[in-house]
């Protein structure tokens, strides 16, 4: 017999959001490594927070770094990675807390695993959207460089492809706009969808 949430927990998610008084959602950010996942997430959770939202970041390097340490990027290993978190961002959405999630997630059938898992109402896929180019110019570690030498394999954009979203919710053009303004076009978006109403919290 499959187990819901209502059956393992005396209290329900609603009565979560009416406490913290938001509404759960998972903000998943997809683009390529450079295209300012962490940056404008990091912005954005500050801002959310400052208005009194209860947040929680997820990003790609931390988290395989701990849970996922154990995966490598083979196909097999990027969906494994991306299902796991789905699942922690699932457990998150019970608790009434908003995600943020930073990764490449490169395929359009792995974004549509992981909107699956959460559910399509509280997924809200932001495409990243800038150039490889651009990409490159910001890429600190030097991964991008590495890559085109052959001693990274299977890097997103270099060797391994990355599949522009085919249905977003949300597009930030990142190599044409500034950090503050990405971050404002994302709260934009966003705050409606997570701030609770007075009849929600009566």
């Amino acid at each position: 017999m499959d187990l819901t949430f209502s059956d393992l927990f005396p209290v329900g998610r609603d009565e979560k959001e009416k406490r913290l008084r938001q509404h759960a959602k998972v903000i998943w950010m997809t683009g390529l490594s450079g295209s300012g996942k962490t940056t404008i997430a990091l912005g954005l959770e500050k801002e959310l927070f400052d208005r009194g939202f209860l947040v929680q970041l997820l990003d790609g390097d931390l988290v395989r770094s701990g849970i996922n340490a154990n995966l490598q990027f083979s196909v097999e290993d990027r969906t494994e990675n991306i299902r796991r978190i789905a699942e922690i961002s699932k457990l998150f959405i019970h608790c009434g807390i908003v995600t943020i999630n930073c990764f490449i997630s490169p395929t359009n059938k792995i974004r549509a695993m992981a909107r699956k898992i959460i559910g399509t109402a509280d997924f809200i896929e932001v495409y990243m959207n800038s150039s490889l180019a651009v990409c490159e110019t910001r890429d600190t570690k030097g991964l991008y460089a590495r890559a085109r030498r052959g001693e990274i394999k299977e890097f997103t954009g270099i060797d391994s492809p990355f599949e522009t979203p085919e249905h977003p919710d949300l597009v930030l053009k990142t190599d044409e706009i500034t950090i503050e303004e990405t971050i404002q076009k994302a709260l934009d978006y966003i705050l409606p969808k997570i701030q609770i109403s007075q009849s929600f919290h009566e």
